[in-house]
């Protein structure tokens, strides 16, 4: 997609939740002449040379990295040394790529679980490695750490711009959708709307219910990345969130709704909870001028229209 001037931007990881709305949302945007995406169908992260050809290849100004395994509680604790393992490979791949363009400035994209687990709500960015990670998910959170660190490297020694941004938990179109492995919205998107067609009675839901979680469109997420792409980053780390709080009991109860499920809603005690409360402090790219403005009630209908289109291409 090319336009009159401005900055090329090269995507990595856009086939995802995320690198599917950045198409979306800097498809459209005047400050990009031109967006070059990138997925596993043209370039292997896993192999450092693949990745240094594409960059070479493409000679971008910025290069955003939606690239990752992602998955939930579940995933997260089962796949643990998979999870650290692969994103590992790909934020060291591109970052070492990278090492001879100074010039080429980086987004990359983070996630909110890389803080500590006792961290006080609201979460702000200097609470970075100042304690222990929840446990289910610390080996996707210490490859994240990792290429905080190693971007902050590039920083100090080659003089590269990083911009880390750690987003909180992230829904919409083009989640990834399944029985286990998903993150709590689509999982819970994917079950209730199974449990509906099978005109199940009951709706098991993992843990207590009572958690609190902030909770992202990622449409939102990607229009704060055209926010900034062309701001002097006076930050390498921001928090990306919403600032708006609900109990999974009480999205349970939004989604039953928004779904038309009419069976009951039940809670699986022996499931773990995970973190008891995570709220991030956004309050530093808020003061740039960037506030989210999906409310949860509104992702939710957008996320399930886009999920009941495409079920069919969705089972697994």
């Amino acid at each position: 997609m090319k336009k009159m001037k401005g900055l090329k931007v090269l995507v990595f990881g856009s086939s995802g939740l995320v690198g599917s709305s950045l198409k979306r949302v800097l498809g459209n945007s005047n400050k990009i002449s031109e967006l070059i995406t990138s997925s596993r169908k043209d370039t292997n992260l896993f192999h450092i040379e693949e990745t240094k050809n594409k960059i070479n290849e493409v000679k971008p100004n910025i290069i955003i990295n939606a690239a990752a395994r992602v998955g939930g509680i579940h995933a997260n604790n089962t796949y643990r040394t998979e999870f650290i393992l692969e994103n590992l490979k790909i934020n060291m791949n591109i970052l070492e790529s990278v090492i001879p363009h100074p010039d080429i400035k980086i987004i990359n994209l983070g996630s909110s679980c890389i803080y500590p687990l006792n961290a006080e709500s609201p979460i702000k960015e200097s609470d970075i490695m100042t304690g222990v990670l929840e446990p289910t998910n610390s080996p996707y959170s210490m490859a994240k750490l990792s290429a905080i660190e190693m971007g902050r490297a590039l920083n100090s020694q080659y003089g590269h711009k990083v911009l880390n941004l750690m987003p909180t938990n992230l829904y919409g179109p083009n989640d990834y959708f399944a029985e286990e492995n998903s993150h709590v919205i689509p999982g819970m998107i994917y079950r209730m709307h199974k449990n509906k067609k099978n005109k199940e009675g009951a709706f098991s839901i993992w843990g207590t219910g009572d958690p609190l979680r902030e909770f992202l469109f990622v449409d939102d997420l990607s229009e704060s990345i055209e926010f900034l792409i062309d701001k002097k980053w006076e930050f390498d780390l921001l928090n990306i969130g919403s600032g708006e709080e609900i109990s999974i009991k009480d999205l349970a109860v939004k989604l039953k709704k928004i779904i038309s499920f009419e069976g009951e809603l039940q809670y699986d005690n022996t499931k773990p909870d995970g973190n008891p409360r995570k709220l991030i402090d956004s309050k530093l790219i808020n003061e740039m001028g960037w506030k989210s403005k999906t409310n949860i009630e509104t992702g939710l209908k957008k996320t399930y229209t886009w999920f009941e289109k495409n079920y069919d291409k969705l089972r697994i």
